[in-house]
Order: structure tokens, then sequence, then C-alpha cells
């Protein structure tokens, strides 16, 4: 069974020898991880003590990233303190894009057109 633990319990954690951080209601000891943080130790401490679901979204983390969190979890928040878990956005498949003339089109004219109006200002001035 996990422990429980309330926002305010989860707060006075923000040292650097007892860092946690909470991420969709779950909480992480990343004090062991502070130097191996891809992102440098200033991020998780910077974040210790509070919730930063919406800050380990927005960087979009990996699914090994993802994975790898789960040997930190040391618990979970109280359900009277839980906060609504916002989903983030899926990513864009790049792969199921399709690509059109036009799509084409909207990218390359600007500087084909800029290049003949290039060429024909060379042409017509020497």
């Amino acid at each position: 069974m996990a422990k429980i633990f309330t926002r305010q319990q989860v707060s006075e954690l923000e040292s650097k020898e007892n860092a946690a951080i909470i991420i969709d209601n779950v909480v992480y000891d990343v004090s062991g991880f502070l130097e191996d943080h891809p992102g440098g130790p200033e991020v998780l401490l910077n974040n210790a003590g509070r919730d930063a679901s919406r800050c380990f979204h927005e960087v979009g983390h990996s699914e090994d990233a993802r994975a790898w969190r789960e040997r930190f979890r040391i618990g979970e928040i109280a359900p009277e303190d839980h906060w609504e878990v916002v989903t983030p956005p899926p990513a864009l498949d790049v792969a199921a894009t399709k690509l059109t003339w036009s799509g084409a089109l909207d990218v390359l004219a600007p500087p084909l057109l800029f290049a003949a109006v290039a060429v024909l200002g060379y042409l017509y001035f020497f």
C-alpha cells in the first residue's frame, strides 16, 4: 500500500537532502536524482515541495522518462488534497500527416518569389 501524504507534508520536503515533488497526485522523492536529472538539479529544486505536474507535462518527457520516474515514487496525495489531473494533448504524429502540393506551395512560395524578384532586380540593375 502506498504512503499517503498531504500537500502540506510534501511542501516541507524542499531541501537538497530531502526533495519531493508531486506529479498528477503522486509523490516522488527526487533527492537522489538531482545530479542525474538531464535538465539539471535546479529544475527539480525549484519545484521541490510543490506540484510539478504542469512543468513535467509541458517539457514533453519521453515514455522512458515517464517509466523511469516510477523508481522514485514514494506515495500518493490524500484524496481530499487531490487536484484535477489534466491530460496533456497528444503529440502530433508527423508520420500520419499527409503531404500535399498545397502545403508544399505554402512553404516554398515565399522564398521562391523572393529569389525571383532578387534575380530580376539584379539583371535590371547590372
